[in-house]
């Protein structure tokens, strides 16, 4: 093999490999966050879901009634995990109180320092994940799911339900969800794509790119001829519904609600 040959398939392996974690999840931190919660888990229990080369970390709750309503997928929002102690913990532990399976998933992160730009290479990871979450509950003869995604989750979940979801997911819900960002993931492109209803959860105190385009979401939603789709404000909530967490789950449950199995 000769020089330039040599350089060629360095260069290509290289390319090769950059590009694979470039598009990776930091997984080493996935597993620090599961090292540091399974333990902790008082509500639920940790589940590995496969996925290609990879486990995550997913913590289902099943409901207290015996006959259920359905499951809730629930997302996390940047950097964090699926136990988080604001938004995450109290849906996904009062949600089964009203007939609710509920499987809060790991999401892909990066390191903390990381913005919602350098999260873009990592979308096409998220349709593995949350397929994989779905299978998981058909494997327990669940069909009937609501997809839940905060911040970040909530743009995951919106490029997720503009592409191919699957059939068993009947509504989506997008809590505290940023749009404006002009590109291919942005949430604003992937509401219009949407075919199922959606319901927009966000605070008077949220942030800027979620209050500020509350008016243009609902244009979208209209012009594309999106039906179901709704849109409530909790006043005095933030980004994290910080002491709104009966608000949060009680708008949330009447929402998903007239998707429960009779």
């Amino acid at each position: 093999m000769n020089t330039i040959t040599q350089f060629k398939l360095s260069l290509l392996i290289l390319i090769s490999f950059l590009s694979s974690n470039i598009l990776a999840s930091d997984t080493a931190k996935e597993k620090r966050w599961a090292d540091q919660i399974v333990d902790t888990i008082l509500v639920g229990e940790p589940q590995w879901i496969p996925i290609e080369k990879h486990k995550y970390l997913a913590i289902y709750t099943e409901p207290s009634q015996e006959k259920a309503a359905g499951a809730v997928i629930i997302m996390h929002g940047i950097g964090i995990h699926p136990n988080w102690d604001t938004i995450v913990r109290p849906l996904r532990s009062e949600l089964p109180e009203s007939g609710w399976h509920t499987l809060s998933i790991q999401m892909p992160i990066l390191e903390n320092e990381a913005e919602f730009k350098d999260y873009i290479p990592l979308f096409p990871g998220v349709a593995p994940r949350i397929n994989a979450a779905v299978a998981f509950l058909k494997e327990k003869g669940i069909n009937n799911i609501i997809l839940l995604g905060h911040s970040l989750g909530a743009t995951m979940g919106a490029y997720y339900m503009a592409s191919s979801p699957d059939k068993s997911i009947v509504s989506f819900v997008s809590i505290g969800a940023s749009a404006g960002n002009e590109d291919k993931v942005d949430y604003l492109n992937s509401l219009k794509k949407i075919r199922k209803p959606v319901f927009e959860l966000f605070g008077s105190e949220d942030l800027k790119a979620v209050v500020s385009t509350q008016a243009a979401k609902a244009k979208v939603a209209s012009e594309a001829g999106l039906t179901g789709y709704s849109q409530m404000k909790v006043n005095g909530a933030d980004h994290f519904f910080m002491g709104k967490d009966q608000e949060l789950i009680k708008a949330v449950n009447d929402w998903i609600a007239q998707f429960a199995n009779k």
